[in-house]
């Protein structure tokens, strides 16, 4: 049964054209072929609005005509798309594990794709890691063949959490960053404008651009990385919070007397549930004595493998994981009375159907409003390159969503 996209209204009062221009391009977009007057009777726009705007997208390129809709009895309906080349944006993860660059249409499809291994080390400074990440960017525009011209800026990723412009706050896993300028100092080295966001709220602006969540009102996603963050839309709109750093859905109290976490409380869902967590459990567990097919210090890709195939501590700790998880999205749909629930991000790479499947059967049994309002748990589709796609993402969401106020 196909889903109705919920698509935003939009206002038939003057000064607001940048709005109801952003409205009518999410409405091809999200669709993937509707004519004038579906976009009419979605938005509530008047037809003679919609066709004023859609003149105009036609003109700029970023939508074209693609046939028509089988008469009714009046005139055919043209259907609208998305022309996915018109504009393309970069998108840039930065992680403490491993760096990735994409290229992304208007759609959000990647073009082209680079992986890197960590970029800092002991001789490393925030200035040359920017540099170089830089570098790898430009090379990747210029092997696949886009002028500047048509990319209208890069997307950065990284680790929370950010200031207001784009500064780095103690990351916890990224010693000797604080207080760097990381938008400043790559828009030099790149020569773009850059946009920068945690890496939690960057993919779920990339799941909501083009992944599982588009044109879904209010859904969070449980970002699984290197760390365990979240991010927020409510009502259509990125929520970020006062300080730009709302979804710390990591920290999260799941064991009260667990292990202490970084940010100074104790049984947060990143202290039980990050993959250095997972590999610590399990090393512990083999140190004990258990059977196991696992050498002496596996890494996380290893245990969950051996997870899935039934080797008996991996198991056990990849299920636990997934209880404290799904512990931590109950507290989550409670809270926010949301639509959808995406998990998504690398560290659910291997082990997601087994996360969906117990996160599934908790929010579909525990929540309080389960009985008036049911909440959709999905797998991102974007997995791998959550942040990276979501990166890009973020320049595409900043010139194109609907929004009356700046974020």
């Amino acid at each position: 049964m196909t889903r109705e996209p919920h698509l935003q209204m939009g206002t038939n009062l003057p000064k607001v054209g940048h709005y109801n221009r952003a409205v009518v391009l999410e409405a091809i977009q999200v669709s993937d072929g509707i004519s004038r007057v579906q976009i009419a009777e979605h938005s509530g726009l008047t037809p003679q609005t919609v066709s004023v705007i859609v003149r105009k997208l036609l003109h700029d390129g970023l939508v074209y005509e693609d046939g028509s809709l089988p008469s009714q009895g009046g005139k055919p309906r043209t259907i609208l798309r998305v022309a996915p080349t018109a504009v393309y944006a970069l998108g840039i993860h930065f992680d403490p594990a491993e760096t990735t660059h994409v290229l992304t249409d208007l759609t959000g499809h990647p073009v082209a794709r680079l992986r890197t291994g960590p970029m800092t080390g002991p001789d490393s400074t925030p200035e040359t890691v920017l540099r170089e990440m830089a570098r790898a960017a430009r090379r990747m525009l210029r092997e696949a063949g886009v002028p500047d011209g048509k990319v209208l800026g890069a997307g950065l990723a990284c680790p929370g959490p950010l200031d207001a412009a784009g500064a780095m706050s103690a990351p916890p896993r990224l010693p000797g960053w604080d207080g760097v300028p990381v938008k400043r100092l790559l828009e030099r080295h790149i020569g773009l404008p850059v946009t920068v966001d945690n890496d939690a709220t960057a993919a779920a602006i990339g799941e909501r651009w083009a992944g599982i969540a588009r044109a879904t009102p209010s859904f969070a996603y449980l970002y699984l990385g290197t760390g365990i963050g979240g991010g927020l839309f409510l009502d259509n709109q990125v929520y970020r919070g006062r300080s730009g750093n709302a979804g710390e859905f990591g920290h999260i109290t799941v064991l009260p007397d667990g292990p202490e976490c970084y940010c100074g409380n104790r049984g947060c869902v990143e202290a039980v549930c990050c993959p250095s967590a997972i590999e610590a459990a399990v090393r512990s567990r083999l140190a004990a004595g258990a059977p196991s097919t696992l050498p002496p210090a596996p890494g996380h890709a290893a245990i969950c493998a051996a997870a899935l195939a039934g080797d008996p501590p991996a198991r056990e700790v990849i299920e636990l994981v997934a209880a404290r998880l799904a512990d931590a999205a109950v507290s989550i749909v409670n809270m926010l009375d949301i639509d959808l629930l995406v998990l998504g991000g690398p560290a659910s790479q291997q082990v997601g159907p087994l996360y969906h499947a117990v996160v599934a059967g908790a929010v579909a049994s525990r929540p309080l409003a389960r009985r008036l309002h049911r909440t959709r748990v999905e797998l991102s589709p974007l997995t791998a390159d959550a942040a990276a796609i979501g990166a890009a993402s973020l320049v595409l969401h900043s010139a194109y969503s609907p929004r009356l106020l700046a974020p």
